[in-house]
Formats: structure tokens, C-alpha cells, sequence
């Protein structure tokens, strides 16, 4: 493969919280979920009440971790992401990225950053040898118009359809039995898998039996009904190969906060967003 993660890095940013990204890549497969509109509050309240049996024992013993998004709607954080701008830790100060694409003057690269001289980490991995995977779920990736395809089209190939979207009261299932399937038809060929979640997008309502309105209480219980659905992809990954995950969400949501409803404003209910990265080693079983 072409050794496309080195690089010069001028600037020395703290780099003690991540592992060193150019060991990763190459080595393991690559799962990127974005838990689209999940609160930063809500998922840390299940963690610390015991409800996120699936991921939960792949978080630190604190839980998630208090990040800042890099925007506030679906589509430009994503963009963020794609080029390696994760979420940033919310402590002040020079974080080092797990990811970039090089451009002059990096401030937030440093020796354990994967830099990549294309324009996507995407593209990058591509570049490697990874078959790089998109399964879609808010509209963003829905393909339908021009506008839906440009996230899709950054992806070796992508998969999107209604059933997979926002509303529907099986879509992470569904995902992940679609992703588990790509999976394994590409064989040992390395793997960088994205899964945007719709699950928790509004309409949420219907993971609450008897809620006529989507409330903090059903962007809760769909996020307890999405852990449920992760499981069999994180058993799945354990058994194909050493796997390196990255579960976080894009923005938040607002619920009357402030007279504040949903995204795309300023507000931390929309700001704040739970954050984790963590390996999952060959044959280690998900909880279930």
C-alpha cells in the first residue's frame, strides 16, 4: 500500500489522548457511526443509568466524552468530519486530530495524526487500500437530488434507501444488517465503514409508545433502541479483523431550551455532542 500518512508537523499540539493513527491505518478496519441530532446530556444520562448495554462497556468508566461539533446541521459537520475535523474536545488548548488532510499551517497535527495529502480522509484510506463504505440514513445521503449525493459521492461506493431513512422504526437494524453483509462479501480486503444513524433523527417519537411529539424522552429511547441495533455489527467486526470505531454524533438537538427548537443555532443543547474512540480486538464478543 502507499505510505501516505507521513508528513511534517510544525506545531506541537497535545497528542496523549489518541493512539498513534499512522500504526492504525493500514492495520485495522476503519467504523465511523454518526449518531446524527443525539444530545450530549442524554447519551452520557443512559450511560450513567446502565442503558447503553452495547456501547457502554466501550466507554471510558466516565462515559462519553464532552466534545464540541464542528457545526451545527448534518451536512457541513460531516464535511468537517471528512476532511478530519472530529468533534473537539471542549478543554482548552491545542488537540491533536486522529485525521487530516495536509494544508499549510496545520495547527492540530502532530506525530500521531494519519495526514493525508488528498483531499478526504476518505480518498486517503482509498488510496491505501481500503474499500471506503457509506451507508446513509438522514437526507443528506439520501442520493435523491444533487444536493444528496455530494457526501455519498466522497465514498468508493454508498447505499441509501427509504427504509434506511428518518421515521422508520427499523432503520439502524436495517443498517447495520447491510453493512454486516459488505462486510463480509469484501472478504479480508481492508474496510473504512461509515454509518450515518437516522434512528434518532427527528421523527422519534416512535420509540415511545403513546408520544404524539418528539420530546427528550423519545430522543432517549430511540437512542436506547439504536445501542440494541449496534450489536451485531460490533460482534461482526470482532470477527473479521482488528477494528479501530469511532461513535459520535454530529449536532445536537433542541427541546424548548431557551424557546430553542432543533438544530442548525447556536445553542450547547446543539453544540455539545457525545464523543468515543476505542478498539475492538479479533473474536472480542459484543454485550448483548
Amino acid at each position: 500500500m502507499p505510505d501516505s500518512c507521513k508528513h511534517s508537523y510544525p506545531m506541537k499540539p497535545d497528542q496523549t489522548t489518541i493512539p498513534d493513527m499512522n500504526a492504525v491505518v493500514g492495520s485495522h478496519d476503519i467504523v465511523f457511526i454518526t449518531l446524527d441530532t443525539l444530545r450530549y446530556d442524554v447519551a452520557q444520562h443512559l450511560f450513567e443509568a446502565g442503558e447503553l448495554p452495547v456501547l457502554g462497556p466501550h466507554l471510558p468508566p466516565g462515559g462519553w466524552e464532552r466534545r464540541h461539533s464542528p457545526a451545527s446541521f448534518t451536512y457541513a459537520a460531516h464535511h468537517a468530519f471528512f476532511a478530519g475535523f472530529l468533534p473537539t474536545p471542549e478543554q482548552p488548548g491545542r488537540h491533536a486530530r486522529l485525521f487530516a488532510t495536509a494544508f499549510h499551517g496545520s495547527e492540530t497535527t502532530s506525530a500521531h495524526t494519519c495526514v493525508f495529502e488528498q483531499e478526504s480522509i476518505l480518498a486517503g484510506v482509498s488510496a491505501m487500500g481500503y474499500r471506503t463504505i457509506c451507508i446513509g440514513g438522514v437526507g443528506f445521503f439520501n442520493k435523491r437530488t444533487a444536493l444528496g449525493r455530494v457526501l455519498p459521492g466522497m465514498f468508493d461506493e454508498s447505499h441509501w434507501a427509504p427504509a434506511l431513512g428518518v421515521g422508520q422504526r427499523r432503520s439502524a437494524e436495517r443498517q447495520v444488517a447491510l453493512a454486516i453483509r459488505r462486510m463480509q462479501e469484501l472478504d479480508q480486503q481492508r474496510v473504512f465503514l461509515f454509518i450515518n444513524v437516522a434512528a434518532i433523527h427527528s421523527p422519534n417519537r416512535v420509540y415511545l409508545p403513546g408520544c404524539s411529539s418528539d420530546n427528550i424522552d423519545s430522543h432517549a429511547a430511540a437512542l436506547r433502541y439504536v445501542d440494541a441495533a449496534l450489536a451485531p455489527l460490533l460482534t461482526a467486526c470482532a470477527a473479521r479483523s482488528p477494528t479501530f470505531a469511532i461513535v459520535c454524533s454530529d449536532h445536537g438537538c433542541a427541546y424548548g431550551e431557551d424557546g430553542y427548537k432543533g438544530h442548525r443555532l447556536a445553542h450547547e443543547t446543539v453544540w455539545n455532542v457525545p464523543y468515543a474512540h476505542f478498539f475492538i480486538k479479533p473474536q472480542e464478543a459484543s454485550p448483548s
